[in-house]
């Protein structure tokens, strides 16, 4: 079983940065995927971000390329999502999950466990 607690979100006008953090328990952390979704009211639940197990491959949504960056620190058992040039578009509740296969996914089906989510609110 693994538990996540994301934190680091909250209000910021755009143009400013956010950092996610996303402290995992449990000693297999570092045997799994990490992935950030968003949910803002009324869409789905889409991803923004991944990466694989040992850090060396992620994935960006079109949409965030070249302003978010993930990243992870094994040791620290914490994945975090570094948020840049935010957008009142960025608008959402973001979620981190972990899914038990090493390589990521973008789908929200493969993850197996899920954090509570953080609110990250842009104002234009």
């Amino acid at each position: 079983q693994v538990q996540l607690v994301e934190s680091g979100g909250g209000l910021v006008q755009a143009g400013g940065s956010l950092r996610l953090s996303c402290a995992a328990s449990g000693r297999t952390f570092s045997s799994y995927a990490m992935g950030w979704f968003r949910q803002a009211p009324g869409k789905e639940r889409d991803v923004v971000s991944a990466i694989t197990w040992s850090g060396h491959n992620t994935y960006y949504a079109d949409s965030v390329k070249g302003r978010f960056t993930i990243s992870r620190d094994n040791a620290k058992n914490t994945v975090y999502l570094q948020m840049n040039s935010l957008k009142p578009e960025d608008t959402a509740v973001y979620y981190c999950a972990a899914s038990k296969g090493a390589y990521y996914s973008t789908m929200p089906g493969d993850y197996d466990y899920w954090g509570q989510g953080t609110q990250v609110t842009v104002s234009s």
